[in-house]
């Protein structure tokens, strides 16, 4: 999961999800992804793409899926151990010096994974509560920014063990998360300043 350069820019995301893919088959060492043509007509071999958040690399693809390799520390950092065929995924193309930057800079690093504790209802939206490690949560702040399954998010409250966001109908019906579980996993990414930060303070 390591930044892919070119020149002076490493490929980075924006966390806005315009495209879904549903899993057609994984292995310990790839993963087939079914998607629509508007996602697959931006592929080429090579080109890095977000899975659920997860920054990964096209080594195939056809008129109907593409296929990526993982290895050993994705599976086991990620909720990629836990997908199924047929689950639905979030993707997204890495954002370029044309794009309009409307979600935050995301890096396609996952930092570890959270866990839906709760979804509750609130008038048009939807509040979901995650679990996390006290090593994560370090780096989470009330209104700061998130990433949820490489979806850019606010935090709406940050506890020692977890922290809430908030979904409106648009990001709720046009993601993953409208078939998410209480006890399903998903990938966090943190504010990458908050990392850089500490380290320069330390």
């Amino acid at each position: 999961m390591a930044p892919k350069y070119r020149g002076f820019f490493y490929f980075v995301f924006t966390g806005i999800i315009n495209n879904l893919g549903t899993v057609v088959n994984k292995t310990k060492t790839s993963l087939i992804i079914k998607t629509d043509n508007d996602f697959l007509n931006g592929l080429k071999k090579g080109t890095s793409v977000a899975i659920d958040g997860i920054c990964l690399t096209v080594v195939t693809y056809n008129k109907n899926s593409f296929k990526v390799n993982i290895m050993p520390e994705t599976t086991n950092r990620t909720n990629i151990q836990y997908l199924q065929s047929e689950d639905l995924v979030n993707l997204e193309l890495p954002t370029t010096a044309n794009s309009f930057l409307s979600g935050h800079i995301v890096q396609g690093h996952i930092d570890g994974t959270g866990r839906l504790q709760s979804i509750i209802k609130k008038n048009n939206s939807y509040i979901l509560k995650f679990s996390t490690s006290n090593s994560l949560s370090k780096y989470v702040v009330e209104k700061g920014a998130i990433t949820v399954n490489g979806i850019s998010l606010t935090v709406i409250k940050s506890a020692k063990n977890y922290f809430t966001v908030g979904i409106i109908p648009h990001t709720w019906e046009k993601t993953m998360l409208h078939t998410i579980k209480v006890g399903d996993f998903v990938n966090v990414e943190v504010d990458i300043l908050a990392k850089y930060i500490e380290k320069l303070l330390k």
